[in-house]
């Protein structure tokens, strides 16, 4: 099957003239990767974000390389014709170039076409690597989930102009290094139009304002499949499946309990003459 995009086209791609932004989204299995497929999205991040989403953790940090490949190998059996990027899971590329490096690879093997990371010029060593293994990068700005300990919870990034002038700089070094793409996720909406013109190569916003060459969310965040609770700003739901999903079940349960499911027509029945006579 033809894919929409290859890397080299994403990393070409600056929206503007008659470009439309680039589409983004979160793909975890088989299913949503041929929902993404279907709705003709150009990219399919199988994020680490399946932690919360899927796997019932708080946060990411719990995510590691043998569910990232569980989840990659699913997504990639659909076969579906966008992009597919996987997230390196955290401290599957922070301590040594030749495991991130097999990490890397192990993704790729699991059938994604390219890896992302989190950090700017502090992880520029790791960065190298893995380019020179022959694998492209998409870097990941601004709130970084698995530095979520760090920075203090999950919040606006890049207020102040000493953040603005940092993650500006980190931007172009990604870009200078090899980057392909670069995340940017929860800055202000006016940063995040300056760093897209800082770079050659696209943004991809979530929670940043429509000024970035792309856009992603999660796909059980804009299908409405998330517990109940505060959303972030930037979720626009267009769906309540979880709401839907939960009332077809009720059907079902009160079907069976009334002696409505199965009918005759849902049912099998036995031939009353044997075969040949």
């Amino acid at each position: 099957m033809d894919k929409s995009l290859n890397i080299a086209d994403v990393k070409a791609y600056k929206k503007g003239e008659g470009k439309p932004p680039l589409v983004m989204v979160t793909a975890y299995d088989a299913p949503t990767s041929r929902i993404a497929d279907a709705a003709g999205v150009d990219i399919i991040l199988v994020g680490d974000s399946v932690g919360m989403t899927v796997l019932g953790y708080d946060s990411t940090l719990s995510v590691g390389m043998d569910d990232m490949l569980h989840h990659v190998a699913a997504v990639t059996r659909a076969n579906p014709r966008p992009l597919v990027i996987a997230d390196l899971p955290w401290l599957s590329y922070h301590l040594d170039k030749v495991d991130t490096v097999l990490n890397a690879s192990a993704l790729i093997k699991a059938g994604a076409e390219g890896v992302k990371l989190e950090g700017g010029s502090r992880r520029l060593e790791m960065i190298d690597a893995i380019l020179n293994a022959e694998i492209p990068v998409m870097g990941h700005l601004g709130l970084t989930p698995q530095s979520v300990n760090m920075i203090g919870g999950f919040k606006v990034q890049a207020r102040y102009q000493s953040e603005i002038e940092k993650l500006i700089q980190d931007a172009t070094v990604l870009a200078d290094a090899g980057c392909f793409a670069i995340v940017l996720e929860c800055i202000p909406d006016t940063v995040a139009g300056e760093v897209t013109k800082s770079v050659k190569i696209p943004t991809i916003g979530i929670g940043s304002g429509p000024g970035c060459d792309g856009q992603v969310l999660v796909i059980h965040d804009l299908l409405g499949m998330r517990p109940k609770g505060p959303m972030p700003r930037f979720v626009r739901k267009y769906a309540e499946l979880e709401v839907l999903a939960s009332e077809a079940v009720a059907m079902f349960a009160s079907d069976v309990r009334h002696g409505d499911y199965p009918n005759a027509q849902e049912s099998y029945h036995k031939i009353i003459e044997e075969k040949g006579k």
